[in-house]
């Protein structure tokens, strides 16, 4: 699910009129859609809002807010991709040619905000991701297994097989622990993901794409989220891990540390350290009132993301 899919009705519910494109799966019928949905209500809508991310759908992004300036319609890219910093410096004039004649940029993480600056594109406010707290029950854990939950679709930018390795090394530690990965497939990571499963010998539960309901039930069966990521902005599935009373291990990349302040909030290692994720987990396992308190604190801080309090930006900037 794209952060539109989860704002689009959250708009809806505060009074605008919201119409969405596309969930069409081939890549140019997709763009055709998304193209001929902004031709058609080019003389109705008011706003035109991009989900921008670093790979693929940024040349969506780029088609369509070309598009817009033809139109004459305000766009506004929302700067979702964690990797959207490298995206400025490798595709200098297309980006600026998105973000410059934006009506406004909104990024989630003062981080992504930070470095858009730092290309000279100005025209950028912070507007943080949200989720609607009430669906999201605190629990406190149990840690007398290590039960590690992950969701992410499987694509090489967010490392989903670092959390296999960590898995297998839990295991040579005789430690009791497994792991459950929640999320579609990206770029044929999944496929890669269960081969290394398998020499690995350790049992990994993959439950391919769930909907938000299906993983908030399954995230009771589990106490730590680990979050692998080599690129990060401000995911959603994070504050909706730190909102569940899961303590997060991550990486810290991007905007993490903008989210989580380390040992506090959560733990933040460096990327790619299968020893630095087992030596926090073993940490934390072996520390449950530290690990509690970490959740405590977690969920205090996701507060500040409950769409009771980000639509008022969202109303100040769209009316």
């Amino acid at each position: 699910m794209s952060s539109i899919d989860v704002l689009a009705p959250l708009l809806s519910e505060t009074n605008f009129k919201v119409i969405s494109a596309s969930h069409k799966k081939s890549i140019i019928i997709r763009l055709l859609h998304m193209l001929y949905t902004c031709f058609k209500y080019r003389k109705k809508a008011d706003y035109v809002l991009i989900d921008t991310y670093s790979t693929l759908n940024f040349y969506y992004a780029f088609f369509v807010s070309q598009l817009c300036r033809i139109l004459k319609l305000k766009y506004i890219p929302l700067l979702h991709g964690g990797n959207l910093p490298e995206r400025l410096k490798t595709s200098p004039v297309l980006s600026k040619a998105i973000f410059n004649n934006a009506h406004i940029n909104v990024a989630p993480s003062i981080f992504i905000k930070r470095k858009f600056e730092e290309f000279a594109v100005l025209n950028v406010i912070n507007i943080p991701n949200s989720i609607e707290l009430a669906k999201y029950p605190f629990k406190q854990r149990n840690y007398s297994k290590v039960k590690l939950l992950w969701v992410r679709s499987f694509s090489k930018i967010y490392n989903p097989l670092l959390a296999i390795r960590v898995l297998k090394m839990l295991k040579d530690d005789n430690l009791e622990a497994e792991l459950c990965m929640v999320g579609p497939d990206g770029d044929g990571s999944f496929l890669e993901a269960r081969e290394l499963a398998k020499q690995s010998k350790v049992d990994v539960t993959f439950t391919g794409k769930l909907s938000k309901k299906e993983w908030i039930s399954l995230s009771t069966n589990y106490n730590f989220f680990i979050n692998t990521t080599n690129f990060d902005n401000m995911p959603v599935s994070v504050i909706e891990a730190m909102a569940l009373g899961l303590p997060v291990i991550s990486t810290n990349v991007g905007g993490m540390p903008f989210l989580i302040e380390n040992g506090k909030e959560g733990v933040l290692i460096e990327p790619n350290s299968v020893e630095s994720f087992v030596d926090a987990i073993k940490e934390l396992h072996s520390t449950p009132d530290k690990a509690n308190q970490i959740a405590l604190s977690a969920r205090k801080r996701v507060e500040n993301f409950d769409w009771n309090i980000v639509k008022n930006q969202w109303i100040k900037l769209l009316q």
